[in-house]
């Protein structure tokens, strides 16, 4: 089965932060690099998003919240989303290090 991707306003936000933060930290070819790779690891959900593991917050929502790592070392983000039906619906991309999604705060 294929997934539809959306991302939820919230999870545009995150990408436009990070690659601003990217850009003015690092250099707009590491911010078109990161960006690159995120949409990559985003299509992969299309295809088997159910390979992914439950997020660590899982419990406090009352749908189900996954999520899926991209990136390495200390550079690593999370891709945390919800299946609906046919659709893959990213609501958040985050640092790992980063604090835990609270349901109040979810789109």
């Amino acid at each position: 089965m294929n997934y539809r991707i959306e991302l939820a306003a919230t999870a545009k936000a995150d990408i436009r932060e990070t690659t601003r933060w990217l850009r003015d930290e690092a250099s707009q070819a590491v911010a078109d690099r990161w960006l690159a790779g995120l949409d990559k690891a985003m299509a992969t959900l299309a295809s088997c998003p159910l390979l992914c593991p439950v997020a660590a917050e899982n419990d406090k929502f009352d749908v189900e919240i996954r999520e899926l790592l991209h990136g390495r070392k200390k550079n690593k983000y999370r891709i945390i989303f919800t299946i609906r039906d046919d659709q893959v619906f990213i609501l958040y991309v985050r640092h790992v290090v980063r604090d835990e999604i609270e349901p109040e705060t979810a789109p």
